[in-house]
């Protein structure tokens, strides 16, 4: 299973993990795989923290980050977040106000409330070209980290010029054919053909017919399938559709090692493939996410349009920590793809490798004996 991209990149199998937490980054990079932490929501002090622990815990294994660098982006996400917060209508608040209250869900104490806005403002600074420039900056510092991917499209020349400078690879996500040639032409080196199975923003295009799509388009370019992955039988799937290697996200919420406390593990081990829409709830663009009455507050008749971004998540950012606070699953809500049916216990990163290993042999020897048939 080490593919082409596997040996350039130094990792053992081509099963590529995206994750906010670093102990998972370090689970699967010491398992064999190759860890990204999304890091787009760290401060470059946060940032200098996570990537020195992960430098001190894989061993001199490589591993990647993955940030926003828009190309294109509203310069009003540049305001501070008190100019964004004035920016939000009284209406949008006292509607998801009345809401919670109505559910009775308390709000915030002052002291957690205060947490919450610094965490956003801090966090809403990588998120700029400038931030997302400062965060590739402490990034370029470790030696370990061998891959940079743009999760927002593809990344502006002088972004490009940089990371080959440096020979760092450059990846970037996409939902359809005509992004993935963009970003060819722009110099990308790792396409992410990501289905609308997966959690977070995705598109409307399924894993299945997204993948060779891509790699048809852009055949002198590795392209990696997300969306809805978590069994080796999906990975033999993925490699026969011409992918060097699967990006999965969301099989790595159920884990030990995950960042998700136990009320929001309980509310994915609950929830099926049915159980998730895509949503512009949370951000302002749609996000593969689970249902649940706060998801589908904004879907109701009556009910307020959506806030543009980035005003959209900032309104949802604190309701969301008020939930999770008071353990309301009926409205709790998180970024999970339709893989979430799949996840009905607590693992472990180690075990999750493994399992999918496994699987992977089992299915390419079921296929091998059809042949041999």
């Amino acid at each position: 299973m080490r593919t082409q991209l596997a040996r350039r990149l130094g990792c053992e199998v081509p099963i590529f993990a995206f994750s906010h937490c670093r102990d998972v980054i370090v689970e699967v990079t010491k398992a064999g795989g190759f860890g990204v932490l999304g890091a787009s929501t760290f401060s470059p002090e946060q940032l200098e923290q996570e990537l020195r622990w992960i430098d001190e815990h894989v061993a001199g294994r490589p591993y990647g980050v993955d940030v926003l660098i828009p190309a294109n982006y509203d310069k009003a996400a540049e305001a501070s977040l008190g100019e964004l917060e004035r920016l939000i209508p009284d209406t949008q608040r006292q509607f998801l106000d009345g809401l919670l209250t109505e559910a009775g869900v308390p709000p915030l104490p002052e002291d957690e409330r205060a947490r919450v806005r610094q965490e956003l403002a801090e966090g809403r600074g990588g998120m700029t070209p400038d931030g997302a420039r400062r965060l590739l900056a402490v990034a370029l510092q470790h030696s370990q980290v061998k891959l940079v991917v743009s999760a927002l499209g593809a990344p502006p020349p002088d972004v490009v010029a940089l990371l080959r400078e440096r020979g760092l690879m450059i990846g970037a996500l996409c939902g359809k054919v005509s992004h993935a040639t963009r970003q060819r032409d722009a110099g990308v080196e790792v396409i992410i053909a990501q289905g609308t199975e997966a959690g977070g923003h995705t598109g409307d295009i399924a894993t299945m017919v997204l993948v060779p799509q891509v790699v048809e388009a852009c055949p002198e370019i590795p392209v990696l399938a997300a969306g809805g992955i978590t069994r080796g039988s999906q990975i033999a799937a993925c490699l026969a559709l011409g992918a060097e290697g699967v990006w999965c996200g969301s099989v790595w919420l159920g884990t030990r090692e995950s960042e998700l406390t136990p009320f929001e593990k309980d509310a994915i081990f609950a929830a099926k493939a049915e159980d998730t829409v895509r949503r512009r709830a949370r951000t302002g663009k749609p996000v593969r996410m689970l249902r649940s009455t706060l998801s589908e507050a904004w879907e109701q008749p009556g009910a307020p349009a959506y806030l543009p971004t980035p005003l959209q998540g900032i309104l949802y950012n604190e309701a969301h920590h008020r939930v999770v606070r008071a353990g309301r699953r009926d409205l709790y809500s998180f970024p999970v793809g339709q893989a979430v049916g799949t996840m009905n216990q607590e693992t472990s990163v180690r075990e999750v490798m493994l399992q999918m290993q496994n699987e992977y042999l089992a299915a390419t020897e079921r296929l091998a004996a059809l042949w041999e048939d």
